[in-house]
């Protein structure tokens, strides 16, 4: 099925000005008072430029407030796309929308990356965007039509009071996605059978439609969630197989709206829980906001390692050509697991001429080396600190030998080891 466009019914509501007075009767119809409040659907992660085209490609972030949308009705156009503007004069040459009226966080965190394939017995110029959803999507760099068939699929409605969720999403049909959007609660983990019960129980407690489930005020399962997918370390291409690299995090999250009311009470209330649990007052909206990783009560995941991969894409056929766990067991885990599990991850791959990917991102602060054509690990070693940046390579000299540098720092959310290192490492010599 080709890429199909919204209706003309939803591309009206997606230009309506703000018809508030039928999602709140207390406000009239035409105030300003909305716009003042809502915002965001900046750029922060990193552009991309093409000289020859001159247009620079914008990857934008999610509208304000991210779980709650009544106060911005509509897809919320360019929020969560790909932009392209000509650089020249700032104006929009295409956009390509990776998520319309965002409700889960999931803006386009990473880097669109330039590449050049070989499709269908052509040779295209391309811009690729890695997601937090686990899609990749391939767009054509003129134009910014999807070079694999994008199709336009309802999906679950919202049941709170004032918003007004989108009908459709937009779903890649190759690559097929990269991280699982479904959890049931048969599905659940957990070392031992009480804290694999107690995770089964979460789920069934939650709303759990699948990827794109609205947040609810009853607690709705994000699957996956706000961190990925990919981040915004982005993906590396190997430009002469066209292979693009990329790592992903596999866990869930608990969104819940709070109302108004009872927001302030609950959040004194819930300072000092273990866990990452994350208030959000959402202000000038009806509801507040809770987010916290689904876990049992020892703090593991309740969903099955891997919890962070690192995977080969075909640009040329869309296939994906392997993918294997990212990552061992951290310091952090005071429980033994099996030596790769494979683990959250923030920080992205860089692919040498050789053919070679090197990593770090994931919780246990090691760099890696993997083949590109296998994914099989070809070499590690501990940093001094967490290596959540992607790393660079470079020489002092055309013929001389080759580096590759990491920035080890750590990150707080992530739970890495923090210092303040940036390690070199000798290739061997030409």
């Amino acid at each position: 099925m080709a890429h199909t466009r919204p209706p003309d019914r939803l591309q009206q509501l997606r230009d309506a000005a703000a018809p508030t007075c039928r999602l709140n009767s207390k406000r009239r119809c035409g105030s300003s008072t909305n716009a003042s409040r809502v915002g965001a659907a900046n750029a922060w992660s990193i552009l991309s430029y093409d000289a020859g085209r001159d247009l620079v490609f914008v990857p934008t972030s999610s509208p304000s407030p991210d779980y709650y949308g009544g106060e911005r009705i509509g897809s919320n156009r360019y929020a969560n796309s790909v932009v392209a503007l000509h650089a020249r004069t700032g104006s929009v040459a295409w956009s390509f929308q990776i998520v319309h009226h965002d409700l889960w966080d999931y803006d386009v965190p990473a880097q669109p990356v330039l590449a050049r394939i070989v499709h269908e017995g052509r040779e295209r110029d391309v811009v690729v965007q890695a997601t937090k959803t686990g899609f990749l999507f391939v767009l054509d760099r003129d134009s910014g039509e999807p070079v694999f068939p994008v199709e336009e699929r309802p999906v679950p409605q919202t049941d709170v009071a004032g918003e007004q969720s989108w009908p459709t999403q937009p779903f890649p049909t190759r690559p097929a996605a990269l991280v699982p959007q479904q959890l049931r609660p048969e599905d659940a983990f957990g070392l031992t059978p009480w804290d694999r019960g107690k995770c089964c129980d979460k789920i069934a407690a939650l709303r759990n439609d699948g990827i794109f489930t609205p947040p609810s005020v009853r607690g709705s399962l994000m699957y996956p969630g706000n961190a990925g997918g990919t981040n915004w370390g982005s993906l590396a291409i190997e430009p002469s197989r066209h292979v693009a690299i990329l790592n992903m995090s596999n866990l869930p999250f608990v969104v819940r709206l709070i109302p108004r009311a009872g927001f302030e009470r609950e959040k004194s209330a819930g300072r000092g829980l273990l866990g990452l649990r994350e208030f959000a007052p959402q202000e000038g909206t009806p509801y507040g906001m809770l987010r916290e990783p689904l876990q049992d009560p020892l703090l593991m995941p309740c969903v099955a390692p891997p919890w962070g991969t690192l995977a080969g894409v075909s640009l040329d056929s869309g296939d994906i050509l392997w993918q294997v766990p990212l990552g061992s067991v951290p310091d952090l885990l005071r429980i033994p697991l099996p030596v790769t599990v494979g683990l959250p991850n923030l920080g992205g791959p860089l692919v040498t001429a050789g053919g070679i990917d090197f990593i770090s991102a994931a919780m246990d602060g090691t760099l890696r080396a993997f083949d590109v054509e296998t994914g099989t690990e070809l070499w590690h070693d501990r940093l001094p600190a967490g290596g959540n940046a992607n790393p660079m390579t470079y020489r002092l000299s055309a013929n001389g030998r080759q580096y590759v540098v990491i920035a080890a720092g750590g990150h707080g959310k992530l739970g890495t080891r923090r210092g303040d290192y940036v390690v070199a490492y000798a290739l061997p010599e030409p």
